[in-house]
């Protein structure tokens, strides 16, 4: 893979005068640009021919790493495997070529869809509407948020701006809140890695009247199944908030409970995580909000169209194939392929919350730290064995963290074969310490700067070539 072709940019591949392409002819006469429109130098295009071109992009999506290509257990992720089916509804041309601003009697097909998803989310949640306008769970966090604040507001409750979010939080919670223009309030967890009740109790105490909501995910980020989420729930409608839960770990809970039994009052779901569309590289996402009967009423007009349609395509393609009956068997087998690693190697990954976990768990590192390998080491060592790292150093509650999470579609053949590559990265932590620290070693890249490359990035070209010089 050390070819040329593979090695280069575009833009050094480029050779003036070369095309890889054939405009027809021009049938519509000679029109005059405005010079305002005109540009003051050639666009800087790469000269390639096609073959050159195709050899280049083919070789680079080559080594891209994706759920069809290998096993990805990023924890709180869910980067679940994407059912063929679901891309070939999503192309169907009659749903693909529609245009968001045509007129609503050529669209009754889709809006079907729309409400036949919905029936089928509010179905699974316990939830009575949901609104398909958020584009990614972060903005359905927003959209979530402004709701809970909307109805505060309708009450003349103008006092309830703080929202409670638990130390193990994703960081899209507080972030979501402090957009929203309300303050976070911290609650800790107990040894157990639970929500400490005490501690939200005193919460509640000072803060009650001035409480909009709490915002839970359950099972939360460290895997571990919320048990009183009742008495949570008791304590924070007594003082006048809601609840909200945040979507991103639905995924086992599938089949098992549903947040608007637990008394979850708002909720989003990430359809491109629980419901089967692939979205590395940052997209694409959906994140419809659902709440309990009287909240749809507070809704914000936060998009004049629906979402990303096609993450909705694939999720209800998915809710179909799966059925009432197999829908039920998600969350199941994502709790049983998690334990099934976390027992199978917490005699040589510190576990620091031992006990039956959800669809992922918590690693504080090697068991061994007298060999000096960190949970980076680890992660760089397992690109050598072809697999992709999970989720490192997140959660903050340890300081070593590695979270996996393999999801329900994983065979016993893949997960034995990670058990056994992270056994062998242990073993050799012990033996040869330099060789995962000095990792990856067959990668076209080693170790990058990271903070250089997020402080410095070189986003041009001719950057680039100046940087060189």
């Amino acid at each position: 893979m050390n070819n040329r072709l593979y090695g280069n940019l575009i833009f050094e591949l480029s050779k003036e005068g070369r095309k890889g392409y054939s405009l027809p002819r021009n049938n519509f006469g000679s029109y005059e640009i405005p010079a305002t429109m005109k540009r003051s130098d050639d666009a800087e295009f790469p000269e390639c021919d096609e073959l050159t071109v195709v050899r280049h992009y083919t070789n680079l999506s080559n080594n891209n790493f994706g759920v069809d290509t290998g096993f990805y257990p990023l924890g709180s992720c869910t980067m679940k495997y994407n059912p063929k089916i679901n891309e070939e509804m999503a192309a169907l041309p009659q749903f693909q070529n529609l245009h968001p601003a045509q007129p609503a009697n050529t669209t009754k097909g889709a809006m079907a869809l729309v409400s036949l998803l919905e029936k089928s989310l509010c179905e699974l949640t316990g939830l009575a509407h949901f609104t398909f306008k958020p584009y990614a769970g972060a903005h359905g966090e927003l959209t979530g948020l402004m709701t809970i604040d909307n109805y505060h507001r309708s009450r003349g409750d103008m006092t309830r701006k703080k929202v409670i979010v638990p130390d193990s939080a994703h960081g899209t919670n507080p972030a979501s809140a402090a957009v929203c223009g309300l303050e976070i309030i911290e609650v800790k967890s107990d040894a157990r890695g639970l929500v400490d009740l005490a501690d939200l109790e005193r919460l509640v105490g000072l803060e009650g009247e001035n409480i909009a909501a709490m915002m839970m995910t359950n099972p939360n980020t460290l895997g571990l199944f919320e048990t009183r989420i009742p008495e949570i729930a008791k304590l924070i409608h007594n003082c006048g908030g809601l609840m909200y839960y945040d979507g991103a770990n639905l995924n086992p809970m599938l089949g098992a409970c549903r947040p608007g039994d637990m008394g979850f009052d708002v909720m989003h779901i990430n359809l491109h995580k629980t419901f089967s569309t692939p979205h590395g590289g940052g997209g694409p996402g959906s994140g419809p909000v659902g709440v309990c009967e009287g909240l749809q009423d507070y809704f914000p007009v936060v998009s004049p169209y629906y979402g990303n349609f096609g993450v909705m395509m694939r999720a209800y393609a998915y809710i179909l194939s799966l059925g009432r009956e197999h829908i039920k068997e998600v969350g199941p087998l994502a709790t049983l392929n998690a334990n099934y690693i976390k027992e199978s190697l917490k005699d040589v990954y510190e576990l620091p919350i031992d006990g039956l976990c959800c669809h992922e768990f918590v690693f504080d590192g090697l068991k061994d730290k007298s060999t000096g390998v960190t949970t980076m080491d680890v992660a760089k060592r397992l690109l050598d064995y072809g697999y992709h790292a999970p989720t490192i150093y997140f959660p903050l509650l340890f300081h070593e963290s590695l979270m996996i999470e393999p999801t329900e579609n994983e065979s016993k053949e893949t997960l034995d074969g990670f058990i056994a590559v992270m056994r062998t990265i242990a073993e050799e932590a012990k033996t040869n310490p330099e060789l995962v620290k000095s990792a990856p070693h067959d990668t076209p890249i080693g170790r990058v700067d990271d903070v250089l490359a997020a402080k410095h990035p070189i986003t041009t070209y001719k950057q680039m070539i100046n940087d060189n010089n």
